[in-house]
């Protein structure tokens, strides 16, 4: 077992809290719960509709929306994002408000945010895969991190920058969007597997949908591949119609993707496969998962990969030359005009994608080999506890972990019950 020995002198702390005052510096948070609604203000905007899934837990806060907690059952919303001009935002970007309310001409904005039931969904899917001229859908399954707005926000400006014609659904599951709930997200990800297949067995059989497309990042990946792969072995394969699955960054075990894409049979969607092997967190996943190498940051020239990759018929795209402003590699293809127009010609033809509060020490966990396998355990609180004192970011998600960890009194209220601020504050929730 490791020791860490935290004892410093004076002088060590205050070089310690200055370099680390230095690197935040300039380096202003974005605001929170962004989701209220405001007013469709900007005629020149361009606005992307959605179906949204999820087995989210509903927040008390409608500025929020959904928490990062596991809802007892997929819930589904209609929902309309405003995009700010291109005169306003370059490709790959999203653009957070930088105070509330959003500004639909500067900002991303909801300006509609409605809850709908199971056939609501049925009936938005209907109308909405009748305005695709090839009447089909894109799947948009976000990674590791996220919160429910970071990734409505960043599936909005993908949808917008491939100039995708599909109808967009976004599946998103319970993340608590800290680099330190690694393990709570993954088994997030197996608690949606059910919920997921449920909808792609619904696309296979609706003769609306001619089409299925399906975008996944990171940890969402897993999420993706086992439901596809479930699908296949209830149904002994999957249809035609599901034509492109691209894996973007996959949080995924090499071992592990050669059974699930043998499961699925010869009869297999085009995978298209992101590989990036300057990608810090899937080096630190390689840790945490026995020093098995991840699905998207292996060298896909090299052997055996090279061969199988080719048997399987999988398409590659290498990013590690690309440049990227996430501090840890892992989005490149969301954020790159380039690459987020060429997944966008790939859906014509047949997602930094974690906007998440990161801190800096989430950022320090990542880059730190030898605690990497300490990421989302009392460890990793360790290592960041000290830089929470002067890191925002890092403080929201090390007492959030905190929590966790020592475990609550306090009961939590279900999905679909209500609370007004007071009644939250007290703990007095009503159906």
């Amino acid at each position: 077992m490791h020791h860490f020995n935290w004892r410093i002198g004076s002088l060590g702390r205050h070089f310690l809290v200055s370099v680390l005052l230095f690197s935040i510096a300039g380096c202003a948070s974005r605001p929170a719960n962004v989701l209220l609604p405001v007013a469709d203000t900007s005629p020149l905007s361009s606005k992307v509709q959605m179906l949204v899934a999820t087995t989210r837990a509903r927040s008390a806060n409608p500025a929020e929306m959904y928490t990062g907690e596991r809802g007892l059952a997929p819930s589904f919303e209609d929902i309309t994002v405003s995009i700010p001009p291109a005169s306003v935002r370059k490709v790959g970007e999203v653009a957070w408000p930088k105070q509330l309310p959003s500004n639909p001409a500067t900002d991303f904005a909801v300006v509609k945010a409605e809850e709908i039931t199971k056939n609501g969904a049925k009936a938005w899917l209907r109308a909405s895969v009748r305005k695709s001229p090839d009447h089909s859908v894109l799947v948009f399954i976000h990674g590791f991190n996220n919160r429910f707005e970071d990734s409505l926000y960043r599936f909005a400006q993908i949808a917008e920058d491939t100039g995708t014609d599909s109808a967009p659904i976004l599946v998103t599951w319970p993340s608590r969007g800290s680099t330190l709930a690694y393990g709570y997200d993954r088994e997030s990800t197996n608690y949606t597997r059910d919920a997921l297949e449920t909808l792609f067995q619904y696309l296979a059989r609706d003769p609306e949908v001619k089409e299925v497309s399906i975008l996944a990042h990171s940890m969402g990946n897993w999420l993706a591949l086992e439901s596809l792969r479930q699908m296949a072995i209830r149904n002994g394969g999957l249809p035609a119609k599901f034509k492109n699955v691209m894996l973007a960054a996959p949080d995924v075990d090499v071992d592990v993707f050669r059974t699930q894409i043998a499961d699925m049979g010869k009869q297999h969607p085009q995978f298209t496969l992101f590989v990036s092997q300057d990608d810090r967190a899937l080096k630190v996943s390689r840790r945490v998962w026995g020093n098995i190498p991840r699905l998207g940051s292996i060298d896909p020239e090299q052997a055996p990969y090279k061969e199988e990759l080719a048997d399987n018929n999988v398409t590659v795209i290498d990013l590690t030359k690309i440049k990227s402003g996430d501090r840890l590699n892992h989005g490149k293809f969301a954020s790159s005009p380039q690459i987020v127009q060429l997944i966008g010609a790939r859906i014509a033809n047949g997602q930094t994608l974690t906007d998440s509060r990161v801190g800096l020490g989430d950022t320090v966990i990542a880059a730190t080999s030898g605690a990497g396998a300490a990421a989302g355990d009392a460890a990793g609180l360790v290592i960041a506890a000290p830089i929470a004192v002067v890191d925002q970011n890092t403080r929201d998600n090390y007492t959030n972990e905190v929590e966790s960890l020592a475990g609550s009194n306090k009961p939590k209220p279900a999905a679909g019950i209500a609370c007004d601020s007071g009644q939250a504050k007290a703990g007095q929730c009503k159906q």
